[in-house]
C-alpha cells in the first residue's frame, strides 16, 4: 500500500477548512499536515512542512496579495518555489478565466476545480493525486460551461463531435483507458481521437506541458478579437 499523500489546507472559513481535513483524512488515502487561514500562512506551511500537495481557496483577504487572487497568486508562488508540490485551488467561480488565471505560466501540477467537488470525495482524490505526481485537471463543469457558449457562438473550431466528446473526457483528467469505458471505444480509438485533437490545435509533443489539459485550455480559451 501506498504512503498517503501530505496535503496542507488552506481556507480562511474555519467550517471548510477543517471539513475538508476531516473528510480528507477520513479517506485514509491523504494526511493532512496542516490548515491554515491565509495565503502568507500557507507559503510557511509549504516551508515547514513540505507537503505533497496543497489545497487552497481561490479567495482568502489579507496580506499583499491580488485581491480575489490570493489563493491562485500563492499557487504560482507555491510552485516556483517548490516544483514538487502540486496544488489543488477550489473556486466558486465557474468562469473560466480564473481557471485561465491559474493556468497562465503552464498546466503541470495544477488542478482547477469548483467548491462543490470538496463533498465529491472520488473526484477531490483523483485531482490530488493528479497534481501529486504532475498531472492536471480543470473542473468539467467549466468546461461543459465554455462549450456550450461555443456552440451558441458557433465557434467550434475544427474538431469532430467525437473529438469534442473525448475532449471533455481529457478535462476530467481521466486516462485514455477511462475514456475508452465511458464513451464505449476501444483504447486505440480513442488514441487516435487524442491525437487528432492535438494536431487540430497545434500542440506538439512536449516533456514540459501537459498537452492533455492545454488542449482543453488551447479550445476553451478565448477567441482572439
Amino acid at each position: 500500500m501506498s504512503e498517503p499523500i501530505r496535503t496542507v489546507v488552506a481556507d480562511d472559513h474555519y467550517l471548510v477548512r477543517e471539513g475538508t481535513r476531516r473528510l480528507l483524512e477520513m479517506s485514509g488515502e491523504v494526511t493532512v499536515v496542516g490548515a491554515v487561514g491565509n495565503a502568507d500562512e500557507l507559503l510557511d506551511a509549504v516551508r515547514r512542512l513540505g507537503p505533497d500537495v496543497v489545497i487552497t481557496d481561490i479567495r482568502m483577504p489579507g496580506g499583499e496579495w491580488r485581491q480575489g487572487f490570493e489563493g491562485i497568486d500563492a499557487a504560482h508562488r507555491i510552485r516556483s518555489d517548490h516544483p514538487g508540490v502540486g496544488v489543488v485551488v477550489l473556486s466558486q467561480f465557474a468562469d473560466a478565466l480564473f481557471a485561465f488565471e491559474l493556468f497562465k505560466h503552464g498546466t503541470e501540477g495544477y488542478a482547477y476545480l469548483l467548491k462543490d467537488r470538496v463533498g465529491d470525495l472520488d473526484e477531490l482524490l483523483g485531482a490530488i493525486g493528479a497534481v501529486a505526481s504532475g498531472g492536471s485537471v480543470i473542473d468539467p463543469k467549466v468546461v461543459e460551461g465554455l462549450l456550450a457558449r461555443r456552440d451558441v457562438r458557433g465557434q467550434r473550431e475544427h474538431l469532430t463531435d467525437r473529438e469534442r466528446d473525448v475532449l471533455r473526457e481529457m478535462a476530467h483528467g481521466r486516462s485514455n483507458s477511462a475514456i475508452a469505458r465511458a464513451l464505449h471505444l476501444s483504447v486505440s480509438s480513442v488514441e487516435k481521437n487524442v491525437n487528432a485533437i492535438f494536431t487540430k490545435l497545434g500542440l506538439e509533443n512536449s516533456g514540459d506541458v501537459h498537452r492533455r489539459v492545454a488542449a482543453v485550455l488551447v479550445y476553451l480559451g478565448p477567441d482572439p478579437s
